[in-house]
C-alpha cells in the first residue's frame, strides 16, 4: 500500500492547473464538497469562475515557471489537467507540443519536489497513448505505440513522473481517461465528439463524420471522471499507479449519432468526410485496474449521460 498523506478528516490543500477548463471545473467542485482547499490554476478571464469558500483563483500560465512555482507553494496535492495541444492539432507543431506541454510538466514536477508537494495527479490520455490497439478492451499493460504527438507527449510525462518517484520520491498517479463528455463542455470547441455533435444537431446544422462513422470510441459522463480523480487522494488506495478510466463500452461514430437524435428527438444531417491518419478505427479501456485499485466504476449509462448533458444545454442557451 502506498503512504497515506492524511486521513479522511483532514482536508488536502489541492492546487489545480486547468481548475477553470470543463473537466477542471468539475473537479473544483467535486473536492471542494469532499472538504478540501483549492487553488484553481488559469488564464486570467477564462473559464468558470465564482468566489467561493476554501476556492482560491490563481492567474497564472502553465509555460511560465514562476507561475507554477508560485502556484505550488503551499499545496499538498497537484491536479495537472493541462494541455496545450490537441490530438489532431498536435502533429502539425510537435516541436511546440513538446516545448509547451513536455517541458513545462518536467518544470512543474521539479518545482512540486522544492515547493514539497506529496503528490502529482496527472490526467493522461487512454485514447492516444496505445495507438492501433492489437486488441479491446485495452488493459494499462498494452503496448504504447502513439500515432500521434499528443500522444507521445503524454507519454513521455507518465515517464518522468516515474523518474521523480524514484529519485525524489514524488508520488503520482496516472489517470489515462477516455473520452470524457457532459456539462460545461464547449459545443464550439475542437474536441469532444458528443459536445460537438449535440451542439450542431441543437442548432440545426450539419454533422461532419470523418470516415464511414464505424470507428468505435470509449466515453465517459464528467461525473464519472470526477469521482475518479477524487479517489486518488483518498486513503488506503494501491500501488497501480497508472490506470484507465473510461466506461470500458465502446460506441460507434454511427451509434453515439443515433443516441442523440433519439434523446433529442431530431434527425441528424450527416456529412461523410474522408478518414484522418491518426484516427485510430477503435478505442476502448479495460477499467477493472481502476475498480481493484480506486474501487472506482463508472456509475452514468451512456443514454443517461447525453440526456443529462441534454437538459443543461437546454436550460443553458448560452452554451450553445
Amino acid at each position: 500500500m502506498v503512504q497515506t498523506m492524511t486521513d479522511n478528516a483532514t482536508p488536502l490543500r489541492c492546487l489545480v492547473l486547468g481548475g477553470r477548463g470543463f473537466v477542471g471545473s468539475h473537479l473544483v467542485d467535486g473536492l471542494l464538497a469532499a472538504g478540501h482547499r483549492v487553488r484553481s490554476f488559469g488564464r486570467l478571464h477564462t473559464g468558470h469562475h465564482k468566489p467561493r469558500e476554501n476556492l482560491e483563483y490563481f492567474d497564472g500560465n502553465f509555460e511560465n515557471s514562476d507561475d507554477v512555482r508560485s502556484a505550488l507553494e503551499g499545496c499538498d496535492v497537484c491536479y495537472h489537467l493541462i494541455s496545450t495541444t490537441l490530438p489532431k492539432s498536435s502533429n502539425g507543431d510537435p516541436c511546440y507540443d513538446i516545448e509547451s506541454n513536455l517541458i513545462g510538466s518536467v518544470r512543474l514536477l521539479t518545482a512540486a519536489v522544492s515547493e514539497g508537494v506529496k503528490k502529482v495527479i496527472f490526467t493522461s490520455s487512454g485514447g492516444t497513448v496505445y495507438g492501433n490497439p492489437r486488441y479491446t478492451p485495452i488493459p494499462e499493460s498494452h503496448p504504447t505505440d502513439p500515432i500521434c504527438s499528443y500522444g507521445i507527449t503524454k507519454l513521455a510525462i507518465e515517464k518522468y513522473l516515474e523518474m521523480f518517484r524514484t529519485l525524489h520520491g514524488l508520488e503520482y498517479q496516472v489517470l489515462r481517461l477516455a473520452n470524457p463528455y457532459g456539462e460545461r463542455q464547449l459545443t464550439r470547441g475542437n474536441q469532444g465528439a458528443i459536445a460537438i455533435f449535440l451542439g450542431k444537431i441543437m442548432r440545426g446544422e450539419s454533422v461532419d463524420i470523418w470516415g464511414d462513422g464505424s470507428s468505435v470510441r470509449d466515453y465517459l459522463h464528467i461525473s464519472d471522471v470526477t469521482r475518479a480523480l477524487i479517489r486518488c487522494i483518498e486513503p488506503g488506495r494501491t500501488e497501480e499507479r497508472v490506470l484507465n478510466i473510461g466506461s470500458g463500452i465502446g460506441v460507434s461514430v454511427n451509434e453515439l449519432l443515433d443516441s442523440i437524435e433519439a434523446v433529442v428527438d431530431r434527425p441528424a444531417e450527416r456529412k461523410y468526410l474522408p478518414a484522418r491518419a491518426f484516427d485510430v478505427p477503435s478505442n476502448v479501456l479495460d477499467i477493472s485496474a481502476a475498480h481493484r485499485s480506486l474501487d472506482w466504476s463508472p456509475q452514468v449509462g451512456f443514454t443517461v449521460g447525453i440526456s443529462r448533458f441534454y437538459r443543461w444545454l437546454s436550460n443553458n442557451p448560452h452554451a450553445l
